[in-house]
């Protein structure tokens, strides 16, 4: 049912969204310490929040909260600043966050050559598809995956599964493009290959340590590894 050529190696391709396609940690840092000003709280440098990023807004506002990866916090204060945050990142959300370089002239490679994409995140899709129409990079995508659109979010492989089912493709014949730990956990677990590209989040660890099959500099040369010989049936 594709339009793409039969001889690539991949029916279709998905993307995590927050540190591979599009750099919003400048857009959530902000809401974050809006939030804590609301709270009367000291706000936190927008290279210790990049570490928050990740596991879903809940989980960012409660390492927020508690200034720390591993931190925890009451469930009364969770809920009062997810409140908070929501609310501040609805106005923020796309004011600041902009595709990596590359991106753009990757989706458009990809989308000429007739290649499926989807995106798979962990962001509430509240937030995710506004985000993508404001950033402009919508209409790149035949599915969109978000942290609510199932009962669990990555690194669960679910997710993945589901997109690849809504682009009728079987997840052997994927591939999934992210920036972290989870993204190789979920794309490996659904049984797609994984690659990954070096300038994401990481919840601050080193992308040198993400056993994916393949480091790729930028969206850009992941398309023209995609889509050129080298990726061609058997490669």
């Amino acid at each position: 049912m594709q339009s793409m050529p039969s001889e690539f190696r991949y029916r279709a391709v998905l993307f995590d969204l927050d540190g591979t396609l599009l750099d919003t940690v400048p857009d959530l840092a902000l809401s974050a310490n809006r939030m804590l000003a609301e709270l009367h709280r000291p706000g936190q440098t927008e290279a210790l929040i990049s570490t928050f990023v990740g596991r879903g807004i809940n989980k960012l506002v409660e390492r927020v909260l508690a200034g720390s990866i591993d931190g925890t916090v009451p469930s009364a204060q969770l809920q009062h600043g997810l409140e908070i945050f929501e609310r501040c990142y609805a106005e923020e959300s796309g004011r600041r966050s902009r595709p990596y370089p590359g991106v753009v002239e990757g989706l458009d490679q990809l989308v000429a050559a007739g290649m499926p994409m989807a995106v798979v995140t962990n962001k509430a899709a509240r937030f995710t598809l506004e985000l993508l129409e404001r950033v402009g990079i919508g209409h790149y995508f035949k599915a969109v995956v978000s942290g609510d659109t199932l009962p669990v979010r990555k690194p669960d492989p679910q997710p993945v599964q589901y997109a690849c089912k809504q682009l009728e493709v079987a997840p052997a014949d994927a591939l999934f493009i992210g920036d972290s730990r989870h993204d190789v956990e979920a794309g490996r677990g659904a049984g797609c290959a994984v690659w990954c590209v070096p300038y994401g989040y990481n919840e601050g660890v080193s992308t040198d340590t993400l056993n994916c099959d393949r480091m790729v500099p930028d969206i850009a040369v992941a398309a023209r590894w995609i889509l050129g010989p080298s990726e061609r049936s058997g490669g």
